[in-house]
């Protein structure tokens, strides 16, 4: 009996953490850089709002860049959800440039366009990001 109950109770936080889980949370795989390669990006809730940090870098032929200085970094953050798939006030890091930009996104099915912005978010540049996991 004691066992039943544990294993209810375990199975009924794991719903609640489900049911709490933002549509954008994964890995996301980015668009290509200026060399070809691209970055999974894991982006998840980071306090009350949604962050992102690099796993993995790939060359522009798909194999794994096993020694990225930047792995581990975090490239989003303050991400705030507005619902229907928009999120805006966050920041977004671009590691070939090494500069921070305003951020916004916008989630629709397993594409997350991601735009980092200047000049009070009049001017934006973009990528389409595609969820790997």
């Amino acid at each position: 009996m004691m066992k039943k109950t544990i294993l209810t109770a375990v199975t009924l936080v794991g719903f609640a953490a489900a049911a709490h889980a933002d549509p954008v949370d994964g890995i996301w795989k980015t668009g290509t850089g200026d060399g070809g390669g691209y970055l999974h990006v894991s982006i998840a809730p980071c306090g009350s709002a949604i962050c992102g940090t690099i796993d993995n870098a790939f060359n522009a032929s798909g194999d794994e860049e096993l020694n990225y200085e930047h792995d581990g970094k975090q490239m989003i953050w303050d991400m705030v959800p507005d619902g229907n798939g928009e999120y805006s006030g966050g920041k977004i890091w671009d590691p070939e440039a090494d500069k921070t930009y305003k951020s916004k996104m916008s989630l629709n099915g397993n594409t997350l366009t991601v735009k980092g912005c200047v000049a009070g978010g009049l001017v934006c540049k973009g990528q389409d990001w595609t969820r790997v996991q």
